[in-house]
């Protein structure tokens, strides 16, 4: 489209993932491996491939939310019926210097593994899924990994499942079959280990060269440059590296100029406030993905900025906007009964559902049901009042779909408690 233009549109998408060009990323082999759970692989398009769309490489100055009109940089004027703000998030970095790397998901993984080039040792900041995976990922080079928290992985996994991978990275994936089944009460639901000593040893494994040293419970307090990156921690020590990798999350881009005398509503973490049918304060102008923070309860669904729920928000919002359009009843979509995810990590397959790691449940209120074999599967299922609420199965356990019904349907589950998770028992059998 041609600058200094007028435009009249019914729905207007603000974002998608491009800068400066006509390439979105979009979600291809969806496999589901329950009804709401579901894997995916997200790749990048050319928008000219995608039917029924026009596209504007352009930058958004402002928008008159009582006009519906969207003002841009190269002076295009751009009417809207509803508006749905996709803009997404950006990585919070550590300083912004050329030898401090943001990552923000697989791709920007990959991008960075391509420019790593003669680097003998890096540093990263970071305990979410982007820093487990590039740990995992890089080989033939040392890494520090400096964490605040007292296991790795603490945004996705407990300490058991953490443990349970540092063994498997120890032992290169040990052939023992042993199983063991434990069974606690709420007072261990903060995260007590399931085994000695989890949390001691600064050393992660070596593999193929790999060298990680992990330095549990600190903090950046300096960064400095001279031939090398020289990086002081809060517990004292000094490193010096050739980059460092900040994966410590991401604030939302929800800076937008309203231009009559209204403004659009921030929740405390910066994201945009939608309500349940995904829209903002200001009218017609609906949020979706990283960029927005939902202000509605959900039993058994909480938010995480992923790629999972940018899926969902997306299609719920385009739903909503039509809904609207052509004053349909609407009802609130399925996916949102249930918090899922589906990735890897360390070469597992990891499903979590509900609120695996217990979230804002009272730890008194609280059971927890797990069984490890070693170097194969890590199963913990979250029970309050002799219901399942949540589980985290890592591995190929088959155990998705009975996780789901049982949370979904609510089945008090007290007289199976010793045998929902016998390995020698179908449990299905007794909900046939």
């Amino acid at each position: 489209m041609s600058q200094n233009q007028q435009i009249d549109s019914t729905y207007v998408v603000i974002g998608g993932g491009i800068a400066e060009t006509p390439i979105v990323k979009v979600v291809t082999d969806i496999k589901f491996h329950t009804k709401i759970a579901a894997g995916f692989k997200v790749e990048d398009r050319n928008l000219q491939c995608i039917e029924n769309t026009e596209y504007i490489i352009d930058t958004i100055i402002a928008i008159n939310s009582i006009e519906h009109i969207i003002y841009t940089a190269n002076h295009r004027e751009i009417k809207y019926k509803k508006l749905c703000l996709c803009t997404g998030a950006t990585p919070k970095l550590l300083e912004d210097k050329d030898y401090v790397i943001g990552l923000r998901d697989t791709h920007s993984v990959e991008y960075f593994q391509s420019i790593i080039g003669t680097a003998k040792r890096i540093l990263i900041v970071g305990n979410g899924g982007i820093a487990t995976d590039l740990v995992y990922k890089l080989n033939g080079i040392e890494i520090i990994w400096v964490i605040r928290d007292e296991h790795i992985s603490s945004h996705f996994l407990d300490a058991g499942a953490a443990e349970f991978f540092s063994n498997y990275l120890n032992t290169q994936q040990s052939s023992d079959r042993v199983i063991k089944r434990f069974r606690y009460s709420g007072e261990r639901t903060s995260g007590a280990a399931l085994g000695p000593d989890w949390h001691c040893g600064a050393m992660f494994g070596n593999r193929e060269g790999k060298n990680v040293i992990i330095e549990y419970k600190t903090e950046i307090k300096n960064i400095s440059k001279s031939d090398l990156v020289r990086i002081e921690l809060t517990n004292g020590k000094v490193y010096e590296c050739d980059f460092i990798v900040s994966a410590t999350g991401v604030t939302p881009n929800s800076n937008f100029d309203i231009r009559d005398g209204t403004s659009v509503d921030i929740a405390g973490d910066g994201g945009i406030k939608v309500d349940w049918k995904m829209e903002t304060n200001l009218p017609d102008i609906f949020a979706a993905g990283d960029v927005c923070t939902v202000d509605w309860t959900s039993e058994h669904w909480f938010q995480m900025r992923l790629w999972t729920q940018a899926r969902q928000m997306g299609m719920y919002a385009a739903k909503c906007m039509h809904s609207k359009h052509i004053n349909e009843t609407l009802l609130q979509d399925f996916c949102f009964e249930l918090f899922t995810h589906v990735t890897s990590f360390f070469g597992f397959k990891v499903i979590l559902l509900g609120l695996y790691n217990a979230q804002g449940l009272e730890k008194k209120d609280c059971e927890l049901l797990v069984r490890v074999t070693n170097g194969q599967e890590y199963i913990k299922l979250v029970l309050q009042n002799g219901r399942v609420v949540g589980a985290m199965l890592i591995g190929d356990t088959d155990l998705e779909e009975m996780c789901e019904n049982l949370i979904l349907n609510k089945i008090d589950v007290t007289n199976l408690m010793d045998d929902l998770l016998d390995p020698n028992i179908d449990i299905d059998d007794y909900f046939d």
